[in-house]
């Protein structure tokens, strides 16, 4: 139950809140995407703790990049695709030129 409504948080977060942000996450997957899968797979006690620790580590300095849930679908994902993490590792736009 506890795990239900988390999700169901996380879920009004992606619906609402994210579509007024705009895509700010630097990982594949999406931190929010990241938390269900992590709740689901871990339960809420250790997936709400493994969600915390990935969303301290997405910030403006970090580069991103491939961080799939331990034992999740998308570990299994980035195993089957191992180029996965090139496609999605956050660049920074070029400088504008005058």
């Amino acid at each position: 139950m506890p795990g239900l409504i988390l999700i169901g948080l996380v879920r009004f977060y992606q619906w609402v809140i994210s579509p007024l942000l705009g895509p700010r996450c630097r990982y594949w997957p999406s931190c929010s995407s990241y938390t269900i899968e992590a709740i689901q797979v871990h339960g809420p006690l250790r997936g709400g703790w493994l969600a915390i620790k990935r969303i301290l580590r997405c910030h403006p300095a970090s580069t991103g990049g491939i961080d799939p849930v331990p034992g999740g679908p998308s570990e299994q994902l980035c195993r089957e695709d191992p180029e996965l993490d090139e496609q999605f590792r956050y660049r920074k736009p070029p400088p504008a030129e005058d």
